[in-house]
C-alpha cells in the first residue's frame, strides 16, 4: 500500500500539482479540514478575504491579468452561495476559474443539515461543469479535470464540491496521467474550406469590419489580429470585453461599438457589408435592436464555442475554432489570394468612416457649475498612469468612461464585468490582478455605489501587502441608474441618491483600513493627486474624486432601440443620423 494521507492532504497536493500559486478564500466548518494541510504548503499561498464574493472576483482578476486559472475556496452553505455571483460573472465573461467548496458530510446531504446548500444544483447553469466528490480517492482526478475544463476550449468556471467526510477520510494520492472526458473535445483547428471561403469573402467585400470580442484576448491572439488588420487594411472595432486587443492608437481602430460606443464604430457596423466576427457573441449591448443591426452585412463568425455561432445572428460563414488558430490560417489564405492578384480597395469605405470619426470624436461636456468632470478625471488617470498599467472597473457610468477615455494599447490591461454587469467587481478584481502581476500598477476605477459593496477588501490588501490604487469616481449617486431616470423617467430620482459626498468620509474610511486616503474636488487638483498616488507603493491608496452628479455617458443607444437611433452629447456636435 502507498502512503496514506487524508482527502484534505490530497486536495492540497492536487492544487500544488496543478501549479496553483494562490487561493483566495475563507475557512468554515465543512472546508476546515483543508486549512490544516494548507498551512504547511510551501507552494500555495492562501489569501484570507473578507467576503467570499471577493474571493471569486479576486480569482477572476488574477485569471484575467495572467491568463492562468484563478482559484477560490469557500465553505458549505452561505460560503458557497456567496461565490454564486463571481461564478456567474466568470461564466458570462469566459474567465478560467476553479471554485472549491466544502460540503456537509455525505450521510447528511439532502437532510437540510447545518450550512447545507445544493451548490452543485445552484451553479449547474453557470458553470462549464461541476463535481460533487464524496469519495476521497476521486479528489485528484476531479481537480485535474476541473483545471483542464476551466482552461481549455471556451474558458470558464468549474466548481468542485467536496464533502467533509471525504476530506477527513484516508486515501492515497494519485494524480491522473491522462484526462479522458467523453464528449468534451473542443475544436481548435478551423475547417480549411471555411477559412478559404472567408478569405474570398473578405477580399470581395467593399465595406468590411473586423468585429473583435473578448475571445481574442482570452486566446492571446492580439499580435496576430494586428497582422491581419494591417495586411488587409480593414477597420477594427473592439467590444467592451476586447478593449486592448487592438491598440487604441492604431489608425485602423474605430473604438468600441455598442450602447455607449463611438459613433464611428457603431456607424461602421451599421453600414458594413461584411462583419468578420472574431471571438464576439453579438451581445444585445452591441447590436441594439437585433433586427436592425448591420442590415446589409454578411457575417463570418469565428468562435471556439459552437453554441455562440448563429445564436443571435445567422452566420453566412461559420468557423468553429480557437481564434489563435483561425487568424493565422486566415492570414495565410488571404496572402495566397493576394498572390493570385486579389487586391482589396477600401478607399471609399475609409472616406465614409473618417468623416464619421472626424465629425463625432469622443468628447464630453464640462459641468457648467465648475464642479469636477468625471470624464476628465478618468482621461487624466489614463494619461498619467499610462497604457502599461492595469485598470479594473465596477459597473455603471465610471465603467463606460473608463472604457472610453483611457487609451488601451495591450491585452489584459482592462478588466471589467461585461456580461453580468456585477457591481463591486473592481476592488477585489484589482486585488487579484495585483497578486498575479505584482510589478504592474493596478488601478480600480470604481464608483461610490460599487465601492461600498466590496471596499472591505481594502483590509485584505493592507494586511497582505497588495498595494492597489483606487480612483473613486464619487458622484454621490447610482450614476447609470440616475442617467436612465433623467432620460426615461422624467427626472424622478427614486432611490439613486447615495449621499456619498457626505457619508461615509472615504478618506477616513481608507485610513481606517490602513490605506492612504486622498481627495480631489476641482480640476486643478487632479494631476497632482494622481501623481501623489503613483508615488505611493507601500500600501493601498484611495482617491475620493468628488465629481458632478449629472454627467452623462454619451453616445447612447437606449435599450431595445436600433443602433440607428444613437444619441450624442452636445459636445459631440451635429445630430448623428444615418444619412451620411
Amino acid at each position: 500500500m502507498g502512503e496514506q494521507i487524508t482527502g484534505a492532504d490530497s486536495l492540497v497536493r492536487s492544487l500544488e500539482t496543478a501549479d496553483v500559486d494562490v487561493v483566495f478564500g475563507i475557512p468554515g466548518g465543512a472546508i476546515l479540514p483543508v486549512y490544516d494541510p494548507l498551512m504547511d504548503s510551501t507552494k500555495v499561498r492562501h489569501i484570507l478575504v473578507r467576503h467570499e464574493q471577493a474571493a471569486g472576483h479576486a480569482a477572476e482578476g488574477y485569471a484575467a491579468a495572467t491568463g492562468r486559472v484563478g482559484v477560490c475556496m469557500a465553505t458549505s452553505g452561505p460560503g458557497a452561495t456567496n461565490l454564486v455571483t463571481p461564478i456567474a460573472d466568470a461564466h458570462m465573461d469566459s474567465v478560467p476559474m476553479v471554485a472549491i467548496t466544502g460540503q456537509v458530510p455525505s450521510a447528511a446531504i439532502g437532510t437540510d443539515a447545518f450550512q447545507e446548500a445544493d451548490i452543485r444544483g445552484i451553479t449547474m447553469p453557470i458553470t462549464k461543469h461541476n463535481f460533487l466528490v464524496t469519495n476521497p480517492d476521486e479528489i485528484p482526478r476531479a481537480i485535474a479535470e476541473a483545471f483542464h475544463l476551466a482552461s481549455t476550449g471556451r474558458p470558464g468556471p468549474v466548481l468542485v464540491d467536496i464533502s467533509k467526510d471525504a476530506l477527513q477520510a484516508s486515501t492515497e494520492f494519485a494524480w491522473p496521467t491522462e484526462i479522458d472526458l467523453p464528449g468534451y473535445h473542443p475544436v481548435t483547428r478551423p475547417h480549411s474550406k471555411q477559412i478559404r471561403e472567408a478569405a474570398r469573402a473578405i477580399l470581395a467585400s467593399r465595406q468590411p469590419v473586423l468585429y473583435v470580442g473578448g475571445g481574442v484576448i482570452r486566446a492571446g491572439a492580439s499580435a496576430t489580429l494586428r497582422r491581419l488588420a494591417e495586411l488587409t487594411g480593414i477597420p477594427v472595432v473592439t467590444t467592451l470585453m476586447a478593449r486592448g486587443a487592438f491598440p487604441d492608437s492604431h489608425l485602423q481602430h474605430l473604438g468600441m461599438p455598442g450602447m455607449h460606443g463611438t459613433v464611428a464604430a457603431v456607424g461602421a457596423l451599421q453600414k458594413s457589408d461584411l462583419l468578420i466576427t472574431l471571438g464576439a457573441r453579438f451581445d444585445d449591448r452591441v447590436t441594439g435592436k437585433l433586427s436592425s443591426f448591420a442590415p446589409n452585412a454578411s457575417v463570418i463568425h469565428a468562435d471556439i464555442d459552437p453554441a455562440e455561432i448563429g445564436k443571435n445572428r445567422h452566420a453566412d460563414i461559420p468557423i468553429v475554432g480557437d481564434v489563435a488558430e483561425v487568424i493565422p490560417d486566415l492570414i495565410t489564405a488571404i496572402e495566397a489570394e493576394m498572390a493570385d492578384g486579389a487586391k482589396p480597395d477600401y478607399a471609399d469605405w475609409w472616406g465614409q468612416l473618417n468623416r464619421l470619426r472626424d465629425t463625432y470624436p469622443l468628447g464630453y461636456d464640462l459641468p457648467d457649475d465648475g464642479t469636477l468632470s468625471p470624464q476628465y478625471v478618468i482621461e487624466r488617470l489614463g494619461k498619467i498612469s499610462g497604457p502599461e498599467s492595469i485598470y479594473t472597473a465596477g459597473v455603471g457610468q465610471h465603467q463606460m468612461w473608463a472604457a472610453q477615455f483611457i487609451g488601451y494599447e495591450h491585452p489584459a490591461t482592462w478588466l471589467n464585468s461585461g456580461g453580468l454587469g456585477t457591481m463591486g467587481y473592481a476592488v477585489p478584481a484589482a486585488m487579484g490582478a495585483k497578486v498575479g502581476r505584482p510589478d504592474t500598477t493596478v488601478w480600480a476605477v470604481d464608483g461610490d455605489g460599487c465601492f461600498q459593496m466590496t471596499n472591505q477588501e481594502l483590509a485584505t490588501c493592507s494586511i497582505n501587502n497588495i498595494p492597489i490604487k483606487v480612483a473613486l469616481i464619487n458622484n454621490s449617486s447610482l450614476g447609470m441608474v440616475r442617467q436612465w431616470q433623467t432620460l426615461f423617467y422624467n427626472e424622478r430620482y427614486s432611490n439613486t441618491d447615495l449621499h456619498s459626498h457626505s457619508f461615509p468620509d472615504f478618506v477616513k474610511l481608507a485610513e481606517a483600513y490602513g490605506c492612504y486616503g486622498l481627495q480631489a474636488t476641482s480640476a486643478d487638483e487632479v494631476d497632482s493627486v494622481i501623481e501623489k498616488a503613483m508615488g505611493i507603493n507601500d500600501a493601498p491608496v484611495v482617491i475620493d474624486f468628488q465629481v458632478h452628479k449629472d454627467a452623462m455617458v454619451w453616445p447612447m443607444v437606449a435599450a431595445g432601440t436600433s443602433n440607428d437611433e444613437l444619441m450624442v452629447a452636445r459636445a459631440m456636435a451635429p445630430e448623428w443620423g444615418s444619412d451620411d
